[in-house]
Order: structure tokens, then sequence, then C-alpha cells
């Protein structure tokens, strides 16, 4: 698991490439801060990666209830982007 800022974890991230991962890191941060904004309840969200599938992405957002949503693309930054877009 990776952690970034204490409350941001990426989970099964380790197999992606150094120059996805910075990408990724960043499109979770900007997510991350326009949702910590909007609620005010917020306390954390984690991003993974399914195992064994082709970038199928779950999120879980925790406020004061847990939102969860879930995208599958064969390209993992638009599976990011739908996945992170439902929660927000």
């Amino acid at each position: 698991m990776i952690e970034l800022g204490g409350n941001i974890n990426l989970e099964n991230f380790e197999a992606v490439e150094p120059g996805q991962l910075i990408v990724i890191r960043k499109v979770v941060g900007n997510y991350t801060k326009k949702i910590s904004e909007k609620h005010e309840d917020f306390k954390k969200i984690t991003v993974s990666i399914i195992p064994e599938t082709k970038y199928k992405i779950k999120v879980t957002l925790e406020l004061t209830e847990t939102k969860e949503a879930e995208a599958e693309n064969s390209n993992i930054f638009f599976a990011l982007d739908q996945a992170l877009a439902k929660v927000s």
C-alpha cells in the first residue's frame, strides 16, 4: 500500500510503472483536494486496483458515511478518472 499525505491510500499499485504512478498520484491528489473542499466530513480516500483485472479501479471515500465506486477500462487513467468522478 502506498500512503499519500495520511488521508490517501493507494492499494495494489506496486506493479504500476513509475511514470504512470506519478500521474496517478497527481490525479488522485487533485480529486481528493476537490472532494475535501466539497465535503466538510471528509476523512479518507482509498483507491485500489482489483487484482487480476485489466485496470478495474475501486474507490472508497470515507465521510460520515462511506461511498464506493468502481470503473473498469483497458486504460488505467480512464478507469481512475471514471471511478473518482462517481464518488466526487
